[in-house]
C-alpha cells in the first residue's frame, strides 16, 4: 500500500503534461479519426450538418485512381530524400568533416546548416527559383552549352527529392558527428593493426557501434520528411497534374481545396498509419540493437 501511494505521489507533478498531450496531441489526432467516417465539408449543407458514413470514405480511397500513385509517391519522396539521401549524404559529410581541417570545417558546416535553418518557406521559394525555367540550374547549364528541361515541370519528383535531400541533411549531419565522435578510437585502431581494410574497418567495426544512432535518426528524418507539405506545394503545388501530389498534398486538395474535409481526414489517416508503420519498424530496429549490445 505503501509502495502504490508513493507510486501515486510521484505521479502527480506529471498530471498537467499529461493534461497537455492529451489536449494537444491526443485530442487533434481522436478528433481527425472520428471526421474521417463523416462527410464533414467546407461548405454545403454537410458543413452545418455532418454524418457518420462509416468506412465510406476509405471504400472511396480504394477506388480513387489518385490514392495509389500519391501513396507510391510519398513512398518514393520518403525513401529517396529520407531513408537514403539525407541519411547516406549526412554520415558522408560526417565522417568527411572528421578528417579536414578547422576552416574547411566550418565553411562546410556553415553552408548546410544554412539551408536547414531557412524558414521552410524561405528555402521553398530559393528551390523554387533553382530548378523553374529560366531558373538558376538552367543558367548555370546553359553556359557552358547544356540544355536542361524544365525540371519543375518534366521532372517534379526529382526536382523535390534533391531539394529535400539539400534542405534536411544538416540534421543527419549532426547527428552522425556526435555518433561518430563517440566511437573508440582504439577499436578501429585495432582492426587496422588487424589488417582490416577502411571499409572492413568501417562495415564491421563503426556502423555497428553507431547503430542506435542510424535508428533514431532513421526514424527522425522519416516521419519529418512524410509530412513535408511547404517544399512540395510551393515548387509544384503537386503538379504538374498530380505527378508529385504527395499524400499530404493530397489531403490539402481534398480537403482544402475539394472542401471535402471527411475524406480529406481520411486521407491524412492512412499518413498517419504510415508513419506509425515506419516508427514500429525503427523501434524494432532499436531494441535488436540494445539486444545485441
Amino acid at each position: 500500500m505503501q509502495r502504490h501511494g508513493s507510486g501515486v505521489v510521484r505521479a502527480v507533478p506529471l498530471l498537467p503534461a499529461l493534461a497537455l498531450l492529451a489536449i494537444f496531441l491526443a485530442g487533434p489526432i481522436i478528433w481527425a479519426l472520428y471526421s474521417s467516417f463523416t462527410n464533414v465539408a467546407l461548405t454545403g449543407r454537410f458543413a452545418l450538418d455532418p454524418r457518420f458514413v462509416g468506412l465510406a470514405n476509405y471504400k472511396r480511397l480504394l477506388s480513387d485512381p489518385v490514392f495509389p500513385k500519391s501513396v507510391w509517391l510519398t513512398v518514393l519522396f520518403v525513401g529517396l530524400s529520407a531513408v537514403v539521401g539525407q541519411n547516406l549524404l549526412g554520415i558522408a559529410l560526417a565522417a568527411m568533416m572528421r578528417n579536414v581541417d578547422k576552416v574547411t570545417r566550418a565553411i562546410v558546416g556553415t553552408i548546410v546548416v544554412a539551408a536547414w535553418i531557412l524558414p521552410e518557406i524561405v528555402a521553398a521559394f530559393c528551390l523554387y527559383a533553382f530548378f523553374s525555367d529560366g531558373g538558376t540550374l538552367q543558367s548555370v547549364f546553359g553556359r557552358i552549352g547544356i540544355h536542361l528541361p524544365n525540371m519543375l515541370y518534366d521532372h517534379p519528383m526529382t526536382s523535390v527529392i534533391l531539394a529535400n535531400v539539400w534542405r534536411g541533411t544538416a540534421f543527419s549531419m549532426m547527428v552522425y558527428a556526435a555518433a561518430l565522435a563517440d566511437v573508440p578510437p582504439e577499436l578501429t585502431e585495432a582492426a587496422e593493426v588487424d589488417g582490416a581494410s577502411w571499409w572492413q574497418r568501417t562495415w564491421n567495426v563503426v556502423l555497428p557501434t553507431i547503430n542506435r544512432s542510424i535508428a533514431t535518426n532513421l526514424m527522425l528524418t522519416t516521419l519529418q520528411t512524410l509530412s513535408v507539405f511547404t517544399l512540395i506545394w510551393v515548387m509544384t503545388a503537386g503538379g504538374p497534374g498530380t505527378n508529385s501530389s504527395t499524400l499530404p498534398i493530397l489531403a490539402y486538395q481534398v480537403a482544402f481545396k475539394s472542401a471535402k474535409v471527411g475524406y480529406g481526414t481520411a486521407i491524412a489517416t492512412v499518413m498517419l498509419l504510415i508513419g506509425a508503420i515506419f516508427s514500429i519498424v525503427y523501434i524494432r530496429m532499436l531494441r535488436t540493437g540494445e539486444a545485441k549490445q
